[in-house]
């Protein structure tokens, strides 16, 4: 049997990836803590059931767009199966850690929409992890692996607040 293109591994670990980490991460988890049970907004219902589901909206498609991304530079956001060259297309112009912003994001809408404590802990708890693996294994892997290129990048390009124009290598 003939190996798959590349390309192809890259979509196909790409999609695996992406069920296995924020599927998890901002579905299954989010709906054992919540049950996915609507909270009664009452009278302010038609503000809030809006932008909660627009805030999920918006994450899932930043997160399918950053995702996309991987797989366009035949690789995945996986550890294990990177890329072999330095994504700052898309969203990466903007600020360096999109998918995770997105993944947080889909997480607070939900809180937003189940009216639920729990899922505004569980975000932080999840940041927290987060930023703890971007400090500590994230942005040293990338600094070694692409020197300079990350370094200027890096300086260029925020971690969390996005800039408002795009950056331009």
């Amino acid at each position: 049997m003939a190996q798959a293109a590349p390309h192809v591994r890259a979509w196909i670990g790409t999609i695996v990836f992406l069920f296995l980490a924020p599927g998890v991460v901002a579905g299954l988890i989010p709906w054992l803590i919540s049950g996915w049970r609507w909270h009664s907004w009452g009278g302010s219902a038609w503000v809030v059931v809006p932008i909660g589901w627009a805030g999920i909206a918006t994450g899932v498609a930043f997160l399918l767009h950053t995702f996309a991304l991987f797989a366009m530079h035949h690789g995945t956001p996986a550890p294990v199966a990177p890329t072999q060259t330095l994504v700052v297309t898309g969203a990466y112009r903007y600020v360096r850690n999109p998918m995770y912003l997105a993944v947080l994001t889909i997480i607070l809408s939900q809180a937003l929409l189940f009216g639920s404590w729990l899922l505004v802990l569980y975000a932080a708890v999840t940041f927290t992890a987060v930023l703890a693996f971007v400090k500590g294994y994230e942005e040293p892997t990338l600094t070694s692996t692409y020197a300079e290129q990350y370094l200027n990048y890096r300086r260029n390009v925020p971690g969390w607040w996005p800039r408002r124009t795009p950056w331009r290598p």
